[in-house]
């Protein structure tokens, strides 16, 4: 009796993963028939953001379906994460997905998904540095200035972010314990709206990704005083590494993907990715996207490498966690 009670079960478990199959075929076959949506974490004018709408009707193009950017923006991208990954795996609804945020956020706002199992890694876009920008009202031409400036008045000069266990977060976090200053951090609902403010004169420092600082930095509106990368870029030749001015062990770096809900149909992933890719290597948006700083990968070209980079990036989980602990970086 017991063994075919098991036998029924397994065989229901077989009937229902056929059919899951046999749908997911058939969605294949079909997709897109509709509107597909692309959820942004952050509000409008991030980097997250540009890249995003860069990307969208370039891919909307090629698919011959409407791409809509959808800003759910909160909890330093965790809604829009969240948001995602209860949602069909239909291949309608879609993640920006972005970095570190999501890592330091594990720690800070115990978010209710497992970064690592809950989505479906589709494709890698690339990675941005942070740049450290403040007012140009600020009498500081370099790091030094700044960082003589924090140390003479400690606890008056603040830093915005794009929220609470955001990259921004940490970083000024991390700035601030290299260097030996305290700065107060002010987070917000995204980048877009800290820039707003810096620009204002109403936060001093904001350590942020290339694509929302670059236009402003270029008009003298804000002073760029270091970057995240190894070596300097060409967008930004005059800029020095953190390195270059002794912040030494400054290792903070956004990248950006799409991703969508667990058990997408490999055959909908296929469809997506080639579309992506073909978007993102179009000429102009290419250019597009270099222009603000993006740098592409070589060797993260397909899902299953995507896959790879997104669990070798988990794996670093642990590393955010203790300089969460160790920065006292918590969501106040």
């Amino acid at each position: 009796m017991v063994g075919n009670q098991a036998w029924r079960q397994a065989a229901r478990a077989a009937a229902l993963a056929g059919a899951w199959i046999m749908s997911g075929a058939e969605l294949a076959q079909t997709w897109p028939s509709k509107p597909i949506r692309i959820e942004v974490g952050f509000a409008p004018g991030g980097g997250t953001d540009i890249v995003a709408r860069a990307i969208a009707p370039k891919m909307g193009e090629i698919l011959s379906q409407s791409i809509i950017v959808e800003n759910k923006a909160g909890a330093a991208g965790t809604i829009a994460a969240d948001f995602v990954a209860k949602s069909a795996p239909d291949g309608y609804t879609l993640l920006m997905g972005h970095s570190n945020s999501n890592a330091i956020s594990l720690y800070v706002l115990k978010v209710p998904y497992n970064p690592t199992t809950d989505f479906t890694a589709i494709t890698y876009v690339g990675y941005v540095p942070n740049v450290l920008a403040i007012h140009p009202s600020l009498p500081a031409k370099i790091v030094a200035d700044l960082v003589a400036l924090a140390k003479a008045k400690p606890g008056i000069y603040t830093y915005g972010s794009s929220g609470i266990g955001s990259t921004q977060h940490l970083a000024g976090a991390l700035f601030g314990k290299i260097a030996g200053v305290d700065i107060n951090h002010v987070p917000y609902k995204g980048s877009g709206q800290a820039i707003v403010d810096l620009l204002a004169n109403q936060i001093t420092m904001n350590f942020d990704t290339m694509p929302p600082l670059l236009e402003h930095i270029r008009a003298g509106k804000l002073r760029d005083l270091a970057i995240s990368t190894p070596k300097r870029l060409p967008q930004l030749p005059d800029v020095p590494t953190f390195t270059e001015v002794g912040i030494n062990g400054f290792d903070v770096t956004n990248w950006y993907s799409v991703m969508g809900p667990k058990n997408m149909p490999p055959a909908v992933v296929a469809k997506i990715d080639a579309a992506m890719q073909a978007a993102v290597n179009d000429p102009t948006i290419k250019a597009t996207l270099d222009a603000q700083g993006v740098q592409f990968s070589s060797t993260v070209t397909t899902p299953a490498a995507f896959t790879d980079f997104v669990k070798a990036e988990n794996a670093k989980y642990a590393k955010y966690a203790k300089l969460v602990n160790d920065l006292n970086v918590k969501a106040d």
